[in-house]
């Protein structure tokens, strides 16, 4: 269809479709060496279930990151080795999945991460910090006025639903234009929390595009991270002093 090009990642990134059996790899070896609690259930579905990563000490809080996938594909099990710059920090990290497109809509999903964020904090004293990416960049800044949410780092997200319906993906999400207003972070007030959006400076054009209405919308930080795409933009959560890592701790 029309834009489904402008949304396409893998395509252009060298290697693409080895990264997801990268993240994998990472994932499950970074499990086998910290102390982590996996698939506690947040609600009534099977794939509503979060892993919890803790530091060795008593934690300053919850970062809580949300993956992405376009809202139809992966769940936590590849993303846990992104736990190492919080965790380094003091921070306990939860990563929930939530059910797909189509056996969902994308309001669904949006209803879920809010679970998700309300039972996570009863685990967790102190404060929440969010941090999602794509379609888990759209999901944390909707959910952006949760309670004890303190602050919000979204990369790379999907700000506006509404080019995904000239997408074949729209098969699956089935957004139509009420949905797209409904569920488009730059449809809604800024949150009172400080929220930073993330992008990769060597990203395709379309998420470029939204990454700026996200920080147009919301007057919020809008940083563009040099020689970066969209899959590797995130991995600087692995490294505890990155820009990445700092921009959701501090």
């Amino acid at each position: 269809m029309e834009l489904d090009d402008a949304y396409a990642n893998g395509a252009y990134i060298p290697d693409g479709d080895s990264y997801p059996d990268k993240w994998a790899a990472a994932a499950a070896a970074f499990r086998d060496r910290v102390m982590c609690e996996l698939d506690l259930p947040y609600g009534e579905s099977p794939r509503q279930v979060v892993d919890m990563f803790h530091p060795p000490r008593l934690a300053k809080g919850v970062v809580i990151f949300v993956h992405g996938g376009y809202w139809l594909r992966f769940d936590k099990s590849y993303w846990s080795h992104l736990a190492a710059g919080p965790l380094g920090h003091g921070w306990a990290v939860a990563m929930p999945s939530y059910d797909l497109c189509p056996d969902v809509r994308i309001g669904e999903i949006t209803q879920q991460i809010g679970q998700a964020v309300t039972v996570i904090a009863d685990r967790v004293p102190g404060p929440v910090r969010l941090v999602g990416h794509s379609a888990g960049g759209h999901l944390v800044a909707r959910v952006a006025g949760a309670e004890r949410v303190e602050k919000v780092v979204s990369v790379s997200p999907v700000s506006d639903l509404a080019p995904l319906m000239k997408t074949s993906m729209n098969k699956d999400l089935r957004i139509d234009e009420i949905e797209a207003r409904a569920e488009s972070p730059v449809h809604m007030m800024a949150p009172s929390v400080p929220v930073n959006v993330w992008v990769g400076a060597d990203e395709r054009p379309a998420f470029l595009d939204q990454a700026r209405w996200l920080g147009e919308a919301w007057a919020c930080d809008h940083v563009v991270a040099p020689d970066q795409h969209h899959f590797n933009v995130i991995e600087a959560l692995e490294d505890q002093a990155s820009p990445l890592t700092m921009a959701v701790v501090s």
